[in-house]
This record gives structure tokens, C-alpha cells and sequence, in this order.
């Protein structure tokens, strides 16, 4: 007979030929959600399948149009959906209490929301050098337009190269690429970056005309596994990327102040980029926050 480990709980439990998992663990006194009362119309009762998927039942369909909606990678499945023939499955039960179930509902209500899922993305940094001494000068509407103006520009070429603006910090926005085309996400923000410093060669006559100033912009980019998933309260949402590779694409992009640079890229950027990639020099070197020394190259500048 097949069993399953339920986590939190840390109890072992017997599952009967075509009882599904929701079924078994509330017949053995699990506490297990299930907002919609089983009927795949919610994600409440869903799992994280830590081992054993192999012995999971296909999706049924209810599932699988629930798992398209809130884009579940296969690991997590619906208790209420899945049984379990032979061997023993181990998982994991994210959904607790009230809060959770609150959580869980808003997912429902607003399509398109992405559940956090771990995959392999490229996270493009950008900054302004020594905006704080532009922006001293400017009244505080001057500022606000100014700043609307570029991150108009640069998501604008985001857009282009198949990226998405996960987020804005102060002058700085940061973008990932791989969500829509993971295949290309080192190449895309390859070409991103030196589409954007491109546009903001073609800002710049604004700039001086208005201001009697020019911008430039400092890159960073690196590439590895995130979380992504949409976080937010109330009414506001948004498409986060948390992971050591945001934060080493930050740190990348910080450096360029040391080295005199533009846009910088870690190994894993050299490793997994075509022949678009032209490279000037590298550096051995510490990155705040992390062990060791690690390479970072120069991309170079287009001419």
C-alpha cells in the first residue's frame, strides 16, 4: 500500500487505492484545507510534492486549467485532484490557517498572478551615476518628470528584448529576462542593456537642452536560479524576483563605480551568452556580501 509524509505535521499516513490526498489526510485527522470543498476550484488544498511525483496521478483537467491560471510548476499539485499509486510521497502543506486561505483566494481573483515558482532567470541592474548631485539642483516636479521620462525609455526597451521590469529603486530600475523566453534570457539582456545605453545617448540632447546636463547609465548583469512570484497587500501586487541572484546583479552593477566602468556581467553571463557578447576585461575581485573573490568582466562598449 502507498503512504505519504505530511509536513508540517511529520506524520506518516496510509492512502488507499484511488483515495485521493486531500481525502486520506483528513480521514486521519490533518487538518488539511480546502476552501472550495474539493472541487479544484481553488488552490487552498495544494501541495509541494518534496518526493515522489513519480507516484502522483496525472493532472486532472479541472487541475490542469487551475495550474495553467496560476502558472504551478509540476511539483505542486491539488490534493483534492491526485492519488497516489504505490511507493510513498512526501509533501509539504504551505496553506495553514485563515491568512493563508485569504492569500491564496487573492491569487484566484486577480488572472495572471504567478504562485512563487524557482527558475533560472538574468537580472539586469541599471543606475544613474551621480544622479543626487543632478537632482539637488531641480525643483521637485522637475525631478518627478525627469525620472518618469527615462524609466518611460527604458521599459520601453525592456519591453523590446522580451524583459520585465520587476522594479524601481530611486534611479535605478531593475530588470529580468528568461520568464517569457528562458532559451534566450542571457542573450535578451545582453542586447537590452546596450539598447539602453543606446537610448540614453538619444535622451541626453534633452537632457542639456533642458537642464544643461547629460546621464550616464551604470549595468549590471548576472544569471542564475530566483524565486518569482507576485507579493503585495491590499491592492497593490507585483511581479518579485528574490534570490543571492538579484542580489549579486546588484552588487555587479555597484562596481562599476570602482572599476570605471559601464556594464558589467558575472561568469555565469561569459558561460551562457552567444557570440552577441564581446567582452573588454575582467577583473578578479570581492563582491560585497559574498565568500571569496569572484571574475566579473567588462562588456564592450559599443562603438
Amino acid at each position: 500500500m502507498p503512504h505519504l509524509y505530511a509536513l508540517p505535521d511529520h506524520r506518516t499516513l496510509a492512502i488507499a487505492p484511488e483515495e485521493t490526498i486531500l481525502a486520506a489526510t483528513l480521514r486521519q485527522g490533518i487538518p488539511h484545507v480546502h476552501a472550495c470543498g474539493g472541487r479544484a476550484e481553488c488552490s487552498t488544498c495544494r501541495v509541494q510534492v518534496l518526493e515522489g511525483l513519480e507516484f502522483c496521478s496525472p493532472r486532472s483537467p479541472g487541475e490542469q486549467v487551475l495550474a495553467v491560471r496560476l502558472a504551478l510548476p509540476p511539483a505542486v499539485r491539488l490534493a483534492c485532484q491526485t492519488t497516489v499509486a504505490g511507493g510513498t510521497v512526501r509533501f509539504s502543506r504551505p496553506v495553514l490557517d485563515a491568512l493563508d486561505i485569504t492569500l491564496t483566494q487573492r491569487a484566484l481573483e486577480q488572472p495572471g498572478q504567478r504562485l512563487g515558482t524557482q527558475q533560472q532567470v538574468a537580472v539586469l541592474f541599471s543606475d544613474i551615476q551621480d544622479y543626487t548631485s543632478f537632482a539637488d539642483q531641480l525643483p521637485p516636479y522637475d525631478i518627478i518628470h525627469v525620472l518618469n521620462r527615462y524609466f518611460e525609455v527604458m521599459s520601453q526597451v525592456v519591453t523590446d528584448h522580451h524583459g520585465h521590469i520587476s522594479d524601481f529603486i530611486g534611479d535605478g530600475l531593475m530588470a529580468v529576462f528568461g520568464l517569457t523566453r528562458p532559451a534566450s534570457a542571457v542573450d535578451d539582456a545582453v542586447a537590452a542593456g546596450h539598447a539602453m545605453l543606446r537610448a540614453v545617448e538619444r535622451l541626453n540632447p534633452y537632457l542639456e537642452q533642458m537642464y544643461s546636463c547629460s546621464f550616464r547609465v551604470r549595468l549590471g548583469l548576472h544569471y542564475g536560479p530566483a524565486v518569482v512570484g507576485h507579493i503585495g497587500a491590499g491592492g497593490f501586487r507585483k511581479l518579485a524576483t528574490i534570490g543571492d541572484t538579484v542580489n549579486v546583479a546588484s552588487r555587479l552593477e555597484e562596481l562599476n563605480k570602482q572599476y570605471d566602468t559601464t556594464f558589467l556581467v558575472s561568469e555565469a553571463v561569459t558561460k551562457s551568452a552567444g557570440p552577441g557578447l564581446s567582452l573588454r576585461q575582467g577583473f578578479i575581485t570581492p563582491l560585497k556580501g559574498k565568500k571569496g573573490l569572484h571574475r566579473v568582466f567588462e562588456v564592450t562598449p559599443e562603438g
